[in-house]
């Protein structure tokens, strides 16, 4: 009854804690390659052997789905690790986010917002347009993201100021999105900000929910054991107290480090 979540720091807790709300009776391991974060700027070769140690880690443990809680390992990896571990459900964040970007446009105008690897792979501008083929789609990488989030700096001047360097050249266009999805999940925490920064008239979609959704749809046939409290199991690769500390605010409660293995994928 173990699902298995993986992300390249703290940021897929975000996907954790939307699958726990989701599938309240199951156990969930969650790896956090915190030793080699971020994926988002590395080449897609060295994505691909992280995603597949860290799969490789948490399949041992025996698990009933595998969930790719990082958007440059779903763009790198999905398929390969789909194929290395069938025929256990492996879900990536990639088509889950592009579902709620669709369903949330009515101009059909959506813009993402992405690691470097991310939209240097052009995944969610595929996954967009599989499912609205007319969309238009705007990308742009906000790398610094990734560390403001980790530093738990989620407010502030120096904040917006990121902020508006990244979005200023994609909201201010003459037809602009309506949509601004968080092609990251690390994004998350800063999505307040986003908000003020982006403005009323545009809907900032993230893919956590969506994600645990289709994860419960993976497991229709065997989702009774809903009900109730399952356990979390919390692995790390590198320094148990900052992932703790900073983790919790993706998580939404508190971490104590004791409750942090730090393990060595090799």
């Amino acid at each position: 009854m173990t699902i298995g979540v993986f992300d390249s720091g703290v940021g897929g807790l975000t996907v954790l804690r939307a699958l726990r709300r989701e599938l309240p009776g199951r156990d969930f391991i969650y790896l956090g390659d915190t030793a080699r974060l971020p994926y988002g700027t590395k080449s897609a070769a060295s994505v691909l052997r992280y995603a597949e140690q860290a799969a490789d880690a948490l399949v041992a443990h025996g698990l009933s789905c595998l969930v790719i809680a990082c958007n440059t390992a779903s763009a790198v990896a999905l398929e390969a690790l789909r194929r290395r571990h069938a025929p256990l459900p492996v879900v990536g964040v990639i088509g889950p986010g592009a579902q709620a970007a669709v369903a949330a446009s009515a101009s059909g105008r959506i813009a993402v917002i992405a690691t470097e690897g991310t939209v240097r792979s052009g995944a969610y501008e595929a996954a967009i347009r599989r499912l609205r083929p007319q969309a238009e789609v705007a990308a742009a990488a906000c790398p610094l993201f990734v560390a403001l989030a980790e530093e738990g700096w989620t407010e502030g001047e120096v904040v917006d100021l990121a902020i508006r360097r990244y979005l200023d050249p994609v909201l201010s266009v003459a037809a602009p999105p309506d949509v601004l999805l968080l092609g990251c999940t690390h994004f998350p925490v800063l999505a307040a900000a986003i908000g003020r920064v982006a403005g009323p008239r545009i809907t900032i979609v993230d893919s956590a929910a969506t994600t645990a959704a289709v994860v419960r749809s993976e497991l229709r046939d065997v989702v009774g054991a809903s009900q109730g409290c399952g356990s979390m199991r919390l692995l790390a690769t590198d320094d148990a107290a900052r992932f703790a500390r900073v983790g919790a605010g993706f998580l939404g409660e508190a971490i104590t480090a004791g409750a942090v293995e730090v393990v060595d994928l090799g």
